[in-house]
């Protein structure tokens, strides 16, 4: 990377860091761009020269949270999985860099529960499920009715508790949680 596009990217970085800080008091409709210039550092045509207005700051900000998540995932779909006990969803490999990035990102988190719509909780959950977790039932479930009522048992069930942890400020051990996941989801299938 060249000097020029590491500072752009930096930059980018502080604003988005800013937004989010500033979006933890107050709604985005009353957040200014002075505000978010002030809290970066940086000078009002900086801002202009990354965005358009303050939506497309939380675009961005939003698309690069969501590549890191990803990016956290050592696995990549599509994966084949050998049997129902080590399903790809109940295993450590997934689970640990899951909660790594959740508590990495704690508050940033405590706002995406705080203002789902803001974030487009709706489309990120989509694309978990298309990507992972559908791929990952429909190799051992068939029926089609069967697998929309267990997908969301166990995506609400397992973001549920992520949330009580956020909300409890992660103070359960990573790995603890994980048993406790582990428990709560121990489907066996028929």
């Amino acid at each position: 990377m060249k000097k020029n596009e590491s500072k752009y990217f930096f930059t980018a970085q502080l604003m988005n860091q800013a937004l989010l800080s500033l979006l933890e008091k107050k709604d985005i409709e009353f957040i200014t761009i002075t505000e978010i210039t002030k809290k970066a550092g940086v000078n009002r045509s900086t801002f202009y020269l990354h965005y358009d207005n303050i939506y497309e700051l939380l675009e961005e900000t939003i698309d690069n949270l969501n590549k890191e998540f990803i990016g956290s995932f050592s696995m990549q779909a599509p994966f084949e999985i050998k049997s129902k006990d080590n399903a790809f969803l109940i295993t450590v490999d997934f689970l640990i860099p899951y909660l790594n990035f959740c508590k990495k990102h704690k508050r940033v988190l405590k706002l995406v529960y705080q203002k789902p719509q803001l974030f487009q909780n709706k489309k990120a959950y989509q694309n978990m499920y298309d990507m992972i977790l559908y791929p990952a039932i429909s190799q051992f479930i068939k029926e089609e009715n069967q697998k929309v009522y267990m997908l969301e048992f166990f995506t609400q069930g397992v973001v549920g508790i992520i949330h009580k942890w956020i909300e409890l400020d992660c103070t359960t051990e990573i790995e603890e949680l994980v048993k406790i996941i582990n428990l709560c989801v121990n489907y066996k299938g028929e």
